[in-house]
């Protein structure tokens, strides 16, 4: 039996395709619950009325202080009956027989946790959604490199069994997915098949706001060193001359203030780690 997570801070805008798509799903879930992290916008009440709207899907909501999504995944997980945990954003959709094919290796025996590589972008019209993945060295719309190999530190599903073994996410901030194969000693196994759809920012606010997320992670930020070194590496000297060189490569010129405002949003967040600023969203 699968339970799905899905934490959320201010979702309102996708949280219902992400709910519908699962809610038609070849393998049902015994049970998708919706941890509402703090949202300040209208994320609960669309959550609300999709549950009053679809009544033949097990969809529940739980509502927390905003303390990250690692946190809010663990406050769910220790809620859940079923015996498998999938670990789904709440900017994304899924293919038919998505939870059915990611699931497999699991109930088969053959792994106690897997993940995903197909996944395309969901939103591959909106041009500032192809930059994303032009900056992040993509030429295409799938979301994570062909070369990515058969296993990840990420888990997009996992036995409860060796989530609460494992005690856990660590709430470290934008990388805190990364933390249960580091505890558990092995990492997730490709699931052959499973598709899904992610939604990439399309907005310069929503570009500023997801690279502040990002510029909090340890890799960036988590050190002395590290912080240097990015301070650098988002700098108009380094991003100005790349910039160029990516707009002429996919002939986009959207990717000039792209960098500048996907790098002002990393920069803000380095400067900020050294006054120990929140790793939340």
């Amino acid at each position: 039996m699968i339970s799905v997570i899905i934490p959320v801070y201010n979702e309102q805008s996708t949280i219902k395709a992400c709910l519908l798509s699962l809610c038609r799903q070849s393998v049902k879930p015994r049970e998708i619950i919706v941890v509402d992290d703090g949202s300040t916008d209208g994320t609960a009440e669309a959550v609300r009325e999709f549950i009053r709207s679809n009544r033949d899907c097990s969809v529940k909501l739980r509502k927390t202080a905003h303390r990250g999504p690692g946190l809010a995944r663990n406050f769910a997980a220790a809620k859940t009956r079923g015996t498998i945990l999938v670990f789904a954003d709440s900017d994304m959709t899924f293919e038919h027989k998505f939870l059915e094919k990611l699931t497999l290796p699991i109930k088969t025996g053959k792994s106690k946790g897997t993940f995903n590589t197909d996944e395309e972008v969901a939103n591959w019209d909106k041009p500032l959604s192809r930059c994303w993945n032009y900056f992040g060295g993509l030429p295409g719309r799938n979301r994570i490199k062909a070369e990515y190999g058969q296993v990840s530190p990420v888990f997009r599903a996992i036995l409860k069994s060796e989530f609460l073994k494992s005690g856990g996410f660590t709430p470290i901030g934008y990388t805190d997915d990364w933390t249960l194969s580091r505890k558990l000693g092995y990492k997730a196994d490709l699931a052959a098949g499973a598709k899904s759809y992610h939604y990439n920012p399309e907005t310069f606010p929503e570009v500023y706001r997801q690279a502040r997320w990002i510029g909090k992670n340890e890799f960036i930020s988590g050190t002395l060193l590290r912080r240097l070194f990015n301070l650098f590496r988002y700098s108009p000297l380094y991003q100005i001359p790349r910039s160029l060189i990516l707009s002429v490569k996919y002939r986009q010129l959207l990717l000039i203030p792209f960098s500048a405002v996907y790098s002002l949003g990393v920069t803000v967040s380095v400067v900020k780690s050294f006054f120990r600023e929140s790793k939340y969203k």
